[in-house]
């Protein structure tokens, strides 16, 4: 029969995390961004046609800009998957840490263009011909809700290495 080995703990994940911690929210944040934004494109400007993301000028003008707005998207996508792929290797993702990210660039990106584009600059509406108080509050109130999940997951992620038994913080000698 074996004899029973202490259990070891590899550290080097949790210290990779800790290290990289920012570049999991970093990349979580462009994600979220580019997801949100490729969303909205795909849906409110393609499949329902309620607007584009100029509306200010022709209907021509207005497909540019959503191909302009469409690339965005997916610029912030991919520069996300390529700082996701060098978390992987470095054995550095944080899953939680990087959602959390998700849903606060996600949430950001929402509330920026309920509150500037749509109110402030006027580049466009959710939708025209309705009234637009039930719209902007469901899609400014969505916005906080991705905010507030973000920064809760954040939260439940510290940046700071944990404290060890013996009173030292890890890395700490």
């Amino acid at each position: 029969m074996p004899l029973p080995t202490a259990k070891t703990t590899d550290y080097t994940k949790e210290r990779n995390r800790r290290v990289h911690s920012k570049r999991n929210v970093w990349s979580g944040l462009l994600f979220g961004i580019g997801l949100v934004a490729f969303i909205d494109e795909a849906v409110f400007h393609q499949l329902l046609h309620w607007h584009h993301f100029y509306d200010r000028s022709t209907t021509d003008m207005g497909l540019v800009s959503d191909g302009f707005f469409h690339a965005f998207s997916w610029f912030a996508t991919v520069a996300s998957l390529f700082l996701l792929a060098d978390l992987q290797r470095r054995k550095a993702w944080w899953p939680k840490r990087w959602i959390g990210g998700v849903l606060l660039g996600a949430g950001a990106f929402q509330l920026y263009d309920g509150i500037i584009h749509h109110k402030l600059l006027e580049l466009h509406q959710i939708r025209y011909g309705v009234d637009l108080l039930a719209y902007d509050l469901v899609w400014n109130m969505t916005a906080g809700i991705l905010l507030l999940i973000g920064l809760i997951l954040l939260w439940q992620t510290p940046n700071t290495p944990p404290v060890k038994p013996n009173g030292n913080r890890e890395g700490s000698t």
